[in-house]
C-alpha cells in the first residue's frame, strides 16, 4: 500500500512529503491522518531540529481534493483537518514549507502552518474558496492575514487570484525563492543549517514568539524575561565549542 506521506529522516532533520503525485498531492482525509500521525511521532521525538515539508512530483499539492468535498467526505470529527495543522504549527521544533508547483487554497493552509515557506521559482499560489463557493475551515482566515496583512489577505481571497513565487516573497507569504533546479540543494542546505542550531532555543523561541503574536507589546516583553528558560543545557558546551576555535 502506496504511503500517502512519506517520511525520510537524515543528519537532526526530517523531510515528509505529500505523497500522492498522480492526483498533484491533492488532501484527503486519508492523506491528513498519515500527516497527523507523523506529527505526533515528531511531537515526542528528541534529536531531530528541523522538519521540511514538500509534496511530490510536480507540485506542492493543488489543494484539497474536490471530489472529496463533493462526494461528502467524512473526517474523524468537526474541525480534525485545523486541528491537526495547528499541531503541525505547535510542533518544538521549526517547520519549513518547501513549496513548488501548484499551492492552492487547502494546500496553501497546510503551508501557512509551517514557521515560514521558501518557494521555487515555479510555486504558484492562490486561494480559491469564494471561486467555489466554501470558505476557509483549516486556518487561512488567521494565518494568511497574519502572514500578508488584512487588506492583501482580503485581495488575495475575494479575487481567488493565482500569483508566483516573487509576487509571494513581495506580499510577504514566502521568505525566499530559489531556482528550480537549486531547490533541493537548498532545502539540505536550509535544513542542515537550522537543525545544527540549539533545539533548546528552538523549542524555546516558538513558544515565546507564540505567546506574544498579537499581545500589547509590554506584555510580551515582560513575558518573555518571565517565562523564557534564558540558558539550555548545551549552552555551556556551545559557548566553549565556539571560545575554541
Amino acid at each position: 500500500m502506496t504511503q500517502l506521506v512519506l517520511r525520510e529522516d537524515f543528519g537532526g532533520w526530517v523531510q515528509l512529503t505529500l505523497n500522492r503525485p498522480e492526483k498533484l498531492n491533492s488532501l484527503n482525509v486519508e492523506m491528513f491522518a498519515e500527516l497527523r500521525a507523523h506529527v505526533a511521532d515528531l511531537a515526542d521525538s528528541t534529536g531531530i531540529g528541523c522538519v521540511v515539508l514538500r509534496g511530490a512530483g510536480k507540485c506542492f499539492s493543488a489543494g484539497h481534493d474536490l471530489g472529496g468535498i463533493a462526494e461528502g467526505e467524512t473526517p474523524p470529527s468537526k474541525g480534525w483537518h485545523s486541528e491537526t495543522l495547528r499541531l503541525l504549527g505547535k510542533l518544538p521544533i521549526p517547520v519549513v514549507a518547501a513549496v513548488h508547483g501548484h499551492c492552492y487554497t487547502g494546500a496553501l493552509e497546510v503551508a501557512l502552518a509551517a514557521d515560514f515557506i521558501m518557494a521555487s521559482d515555479t510555486a504558484r499560489f492562490g486561494d480559491t474558496h469564494a471561486k467555489f463557493a466554501l470558505t476557509p475551515v483549516w486556518g487561512m482566515s488567521v494565518r494568511l492575514p497574519r502572514r500578508v496583512g488584512l487588506a492583501t489577505a482580503k485581495r488575495l481571497m475575494f479575487t481567488a487570484e493565482m500569483f508566483g513565487a516573487q509576487e509571494a516573497v513581495r506580499i510577504g507569504l514566502a521568505e525566499f525563492t530559489v531556482p528550480d533546479e537549486a531547490f533541493d540543494a537548498e532545502i539540505t542546505r536550509l535544513a542542515e543549517q537550522i537543525a545544527a542550531q540549539s533545539h533548546f532555543s528552538h523549542a524555546a523561541i516558538k513558544r515565546l514568539l507564540d505567546q506574544a503574536d498579537g499581545r500589547p507589546t509590554d506584555d510580551g516583553l515582560i513575558r518573555e524575561w518571565m517565562d523564557g528558560e534564558g540558558r539550555g543545557p548545551d549552552m555551556h558546551e556551545r559557548i566553549g565549542a565556539f571560545q575554541k576555535k
